[in-house]
């Protein structure tokens, strides 16, 4: 279970809490206005941030006491996090060793999970050669390969067309389920927030709120989420 035990992140002037928790293997949209404080929220879940008060807890343990590279968690944001001097088989490589001295067992795990997200053949390709939808792949190939039980999406297919988009969701629910992983996607569009299913947190007023069922929510939305979608 993660669980945000009253928490409070502030940058400046600016100031997020939140406080309720999520099982294992949950699917949550993080929705709401430009500045709100989506990005803050998974940047203290990954390490990136420390709160103010409060504590992040997985499974219990308070991860205020790992540094990012420690904790259970495998984060994505819009530039895919792939380094261009390496290829993409390296790219993958670094989420099972940071010194890429992989074994026969970790290259063959590499190739199978290109093969799992439609990039067989393609590793040896640097991240310049590969479109904008085969590097979401490859980076989410990565976190097949991490494996981490907490997966965060910063908006990394936001400069993909709807089709693509929608592919890669598929795609990543496709991960969720084979790594069991609790996933938390920031997104502005609410049919992405539909297309990954499960539930929806809105950040409003410097509060994330509880995940509710996404499609109950846009069914009913109270007058926040009613003024974010533009319904009177």
């Amino acid at each position: 279970m993660l669980q945000l035990d009253r928490l409070t992140l502030t940058q400046g002037t600016f100031r997020l809490t939140a406080d309720w928790s999520a099982v294992a293997g949950s699917r949550i949209a993080v929705m709401g206005p430009s500045g709100a404080g989506k990005s803050t929220l998974l940047s203290a879940i990954a390490g990136f941030l420390t709160p103010t008060t409060g504590r992040i807890l997985w499974q219990g343990q308070d991860l205020a006491r790992l540094t990012a590279g420690e904790r259970p968690v495998t984060i994505l944001f819009q530039d895919q996090n792939l380094f261009p001097h390496l290829t993409v088989a390296q790219n993958l490589g670094l989420g099972v060793r940071p010194d890429l001295r992989l074994s026969a067992a970790d290259k063959s795990g590499v190739e199978t999970a290109l093969d799992r997200v439609g990039l067989a053949g393609l590793g040896q390709r640097r991240p310049a050669q590969l479109s904008g939808g085969q590097a979401s792949r490859a980076a989410l190939a990565r976190a097949l390969l991490r494996a981490r039980p907490i997966l965060l999406l910063d908006e990394p297919f936001a400069a993909l067309g709807p089709a693509l988009r929608t592919e890669m969701l598929e795609l990543v629910r496709r991960v969720a389920d084979e790594t069991e992983a609790l996933v938390l996607m920031v997104t502005h569009d609410p049919q992405d927030a539909l297309a990954l299913g499960g539930s929806l947190a809105f950040v409003a007023e410097g509060v994330v709120q509880a995940p509710t069922e996404t499609q109950a929510l846009f069914s009913d939305p109270p007058p926040d989420i009613q003024a974010y979608l533009g319904r009177k």
